[in-house]
């Protein structure tokens, strides 16, 4: 979202607005009055003194006032792409503030309709004319265990605990950085608490996963497919339990599908393969997810994401057993931006449950791309 304000911060501030915050009555009137009936005409009408004509901005000397630290461009497909268009109608009808962004973008609920924002919205995206690029609308809530399909920029920390005795600790610092249209690097540094017999506790650092993510395909704003392969490097003590002591590789297809009424689903599947079978077998993982989407309060209120989860889990060996596992959660915007995000859930064995305790996990999660961590509250 950055970017987004960016390109929305004087999005529809005519030129003769210089440095006014709010659209006056007579220019709102002026603007109902005006015929206009295609996102560009709107664009012409209202945002050409600004942004120029091809949608990279016009020079200072033109536009009369003192322009963001770094001004939109309509055609940058990596800014543009990535947003929702509910996020872009949210700032254009309720203003810079109301979404953790500057005061100088004003409400427009009274100078244009819906119909005319949608409009608007429309052209803006199609001055990206590259194709490959996924839309925002497929980025689906991350959840605790099932990996996402679409690329991102974040930093999350997340920690599972065990509800019972022995005592488990076990965090992850997980960097993911998008480059390009379709792909992504992900690094994963795991560090865990255990407690042993003597009821004292170890703990250190895990085995370090380095992880490569594909997008192999995306269908407008209802579907997404990726692949990702993964290599966990044994860093960590398996003496203490700390880590496997086998050079393991991950490889996955992920699938995100929006449904009707703010509804998704998300589905993992995929094999983990060591290098060394004697002491850890192959195994095969199934993950699915689906949630909802509340805002409560608006466009541009706090979103509440409730979601479960089901896991299923099988060494690939004569006599093995699948583990299921269900994880119910909720997700919860924690600023007005919502580039940052709590997640709570509690992951519970549904069968083979001797060994197998019962976990309270969360996470935070920073989208960087979107702002620092200071911004937006």
């Amino acid at each position: 979202m950055k970017l987004l304000l960016r390109i929305l911060v004087t999005l529809l501030l005519p030129s003769v607005l210089s440095a006014q915050t709010q659209p006056t009555p007579s220019q709102q009137a002026s603007t109902k009055g005006m015929k206009l009936d295609t996102g560009e005409e709107i664009f012409k009408a209202a945002c050409i003194g600004c942004h120029g004509p091809d949608g990279t901005g016009q020079p200072q000397t033109i536009l009369g006032f003192e322009p963001p630290p770094a001004f939109p461009d309509f055609t940058d497909c990596n800014g543009s792409t990535r947003e929702k268009t509910s996020d872009w109608s949210a700032i254009i009808h309720e203003g810079g503030p109301a979404r953790g962004f500057s005061e100088i973008m004003p409400s427009w609920n009274e100078a244009l309709t819906t119909d005319q924002i949608n409009k608007l919205i429309g052209f803006l995206r199609s001055r990206c004319e590259e194709e490959g690029w996924p839309l925002g609308e497929l980025n689906l809530p991350r959840t605790l265990f099932t990996e996402k399909a679409f690329p991102e920029d974040e930093w999350v920390l997340t920690t599972t605990v065990n509800t019972t005795s022995p005592g488990e600790v076990s965090s992850a610092l997980i960097y993911e950085k998008r480059f390009g249209r379709r792909n992504q690097l992900e690094f994963v540094a795991p560090f865990s608490f255990l407690q042993d017999s003597s009821n004292g506790w170890d703990g250190g650092i895990g085995d370090l996963i380095l992880g490569y993510k594909r997008v192999l395909f995306s269908l407008g704003t209802s579907t997404i497919l990726s692949a990702q392969g993964e290599v966990s490097v044994p860093t960590g003590n398996k003496v203490k339990g700390l880590g496997s002591g086998v050079t393991t590789f991950e490889t996955f297809a992920a699938l995100g599908q929006n449904l009707p009424r703010s509804t998704f689903l998300q589905i993992q599947t995929g094999f983990e393969l060591p290098t060394d079978t004697e002491q850890i077998p192959n195994a095969y993982f199934f993950r699915a997810a689906t949630g909802k989407t509340f805002m409560p309060n608006g466009r541009a209120g706090r979103a509440w994401i409730p979601m479960v989860e089901f896991l299923a889990d099988r060494e690939l060996e004569s006599g093995a057993r699948t583990d299921w596992d269900i994880v119910p959660e909720m997700q919860v915007t924690l600023n007005r931006r919502q580039h940052i995000r709590l997640n709570v859930g509690v992951r519970t064995p549904i069968n083979n449950r001797a060994g197998r305790p019962t976990q309270l996990g969360f996470y935070v999660l920073w989208d960087f791309f979107d702002g620092g961590l200071r911004e937006g509250w």
